[in-house]
């Protein structure tokens, strides 16, 4: 009988990390993916060398809002597969952007920078590969550990938790692991069938940009650099103002120029 994770009386971070000592390589297929919640895992995969094989292959479902999946419920028409290269940017920039809103949420702690930063390594070092499924919403939550045991090669865990520190060992969740040789064999395929899809895409890259263009990045940014983007921020009424509003022309004669800006910013504060 498998055993049941449902993170009140069974957490599942605990038998995934165990899993992961022992194993060589991982394949994850989660439909949310909290870029903080790595660092729960990140030191079981450190020790891996990295590349095809010794790797953890990450999959990333697209979640649809819960508005969008009722439109396309109702929808008369069937869009199932109907993807293009312009619809697969456009998806792609605004998953980009949903992780580089991720960072901006909460208040940054030493933990969380130092678990970016390893998150960022691995990926630059081919240890974690990060792919984006396209083709549909895909809400599948499956973690494959790859392990040198000739009888016993794949340990599988499959249910509802994403790769979250909630998902894991908080909220309520339903997981099963899964041992029996030929059902791992299937959800391995299952998985390699998605991970080898056409619009399964790469965004490795983009990750460590969002990553190293944040307060986690190694670089220390200048004060004043923090002083510009600060003055940025906080004068955005005032150009606001300035580029929403026109003066009338034999008004504006009538007034300099520092008379004339202050007019724009006072209509825009009104």
């Amino acid at each position: 009988m498998p055993r049941i994770f449902d993170n009140i009386e069974q957490e599942l971070l605990p038998a995934l990390r165990e899993t992961l000592e022992v194993a060589s390589r991982a394949d994850f297929c989660v439909g949310y993916l909290n870029l903080r919640g790595w660092k729960q895992i990140d030191s079981y995969i450190e020790h891996w060398s990295g590349g095809t094989g010794n790797c953890c292959r990450l999959l990333v479902g697209m979640q649809r809002p819960p508005q969008e999946e009722l439109r396309a419920a109702m929808s008369l028409v069937n869009r199932d597969g109907d993807i293009d290269n312009q619809t697969a940017l456009r998806l792609k920039k605004k998953l980009a952007e949903e992780f580089h809103d991720q960072l901006s949420l909460g208040v940054p702690t030493n933990e969380d920078e130092s678990g970016l930063r390893q998150l960022a390594a691995q990926i630059k070092s081919k240890k974690v590969v990060v792919k984006l499924f396209l083709r549909h919403p895909l809400h599948a939550k499956l973690y494959l550990l790859f392990r040198l045991d000739p009888i016993n090669p794949i340990i599988s865990y499959l249910g509802s938790s994403n790769l979250t520190f909630a998902g894991l060992s908080q909220q309520g969740e339903l997981n099963v692991d899964v041992l029996d040789h030929d059902a791992c064999q299937k959800l391995a395929k299952w998985f390699e069938d998605r991970w080898n899809d056409r619009w399964c895409i790469d965004i490795s890259d983009e990750l460590v940009k969002i990553i190293e263009g944040s307060w986690a990045r190694e670089e220390i940014i200048p004060p004043y650099h923090i002083y510009v983007k600060m003055a940025y921020h906080l004068s955005q009424e005032a150009r606001a103002g300035l580029s929403e509003f026109r003066i009338p022309r034999d008004f504006g004669k009538k007034l300099f120029e520092f008379q004339t800006a202050a007019v724009k910013i006072a209509a825009r504060l009104r």
